[in-house]
């Protein structure tokens, strides 16, 4: 079976820009969400963004009514809806809601009754089990992680992640998808954090707990990973930019899940800050203060 039709259910900050790059591959796209607000909000954000994409080529020298056009022909193939009915005949449906297991499980649930028999289920969950979600489906061997970078527009990496069930045909065809959608994709098997982070989030939880114990400050440790080892941004305020919020929760599930692994350990600075209500740049103060994207 070839992928057409593509559903994306969930249409925020990761949900629109997976449509988006889906319908830039050429596929047809249905974006299904709860609430009428949230869908205008998510289709909003995909006009703001073809629109640059349109500018950004004519700058380079396209001529304008072919950008215009070729964006206009785009959007053409991204559909709304607040039926979750319209997912039916969907080829591949691919999860881009609130990362909450059970939330999930329920989802894959309904969606395994609703969808033909043929359809491709996706996560994009950055830190659950696939298996877990896969089994809920009632369909584990047709189940993928696909695992898209904020943001999705611009990272050029997809994790597509696979179970012990997932059939090498349907494996192969999610990493058509993602390659489809101008991305790099990679395997991997169904492991805490996939690829990157399971080696970016124990990085970042060692960089705080550096700080609690007063090693180097913030500034200095950022610093030193930048300077040293070439990243673009240390682990501190990656930390911040990511969410502190966010962070904690991915550790909270590993060390839950996996109570032996001695490289998931929660810094009590994490979590305090947590509690205070400092998320981060989208609260504009974590272990730094924020302007906007800028760090104060």
């Amino acid at each position: 079976m070839a992928i057409k039709k593509v559903g994306v259910v969930g249409c925020g900050l990761m949900g629109h820009g997976i449509a988006q790059v889906a319908a830039q591959g050429g596929f047809t796209v249905v974006v299904s969400e709860t609430e009428q607000k949230f869908l205008d909000s998510g289709l909003g954000r995909i006009d703001k963004s073809l629109a640059k994409l349109a500018e950004k080529a004519i700058e380079k020298g396209a001529p304008a009514d072919q950008a215009k056009q070729q964006s206009a022909d785009v959007r053409a193939r991204i559909t709304g809806s607040l039926d979750r009915k319209s997912l039916a005949d969907c080829d591949l449906v691919v999860e881009a809601i609130v990362e909450n297991l059970d939330v999930k499980k329920q989802l894959f649930a309904e969606l395994g009754q609703l969808c033909k028999k043929e359809t491709i289920f996706a996560s994009n969950t950055s830190s659950f089990p696939i298996a877990a979600m896969a089994a809920a489906s009632g369909r584990p061997s047709q189940f993928v992680g696909l695992h898209f970078f904020n943001p999705v527009q611009l990272m050029k990496l997809v994790e597509v992640v696979r179970t012990n069930e997932t059939k090498d045909e349907v494996f192969a065809q999610a990493r058509a998808f993602g390659e489809a959608c101008g991305k790099v994709a990679i395997g991997c098997k169904d492991t805490p954090g996939f690829v990157v982070n399971r080696l970016l989030v124990p990085y970042m939880s060692q960089s705080l707990l550096m700080l609690e114990r007063g090693d180097a400050t913030a500034a200095d440790i950022d610093t030193a990973m930048k300077l040293g080892c070439g990243y673009p941004m240390g682990p501190i305020e990656l930390t911040d930019y990511v969410g502190l919020d966010t962070t904690l929760a991915i550790l909270q599930g590993w060390v839950k899940a996996y109570p032996n692994e001695p490289a998931f350990k929660i810094p009590a600075c994490l979590e305090t800050k947590v509690k205070e209500g400092k998320l981060g740049r989208k609260t504009g103060e974590g272990f730094y203060k924020w302007q906007g994207d800028k760090k104060q």
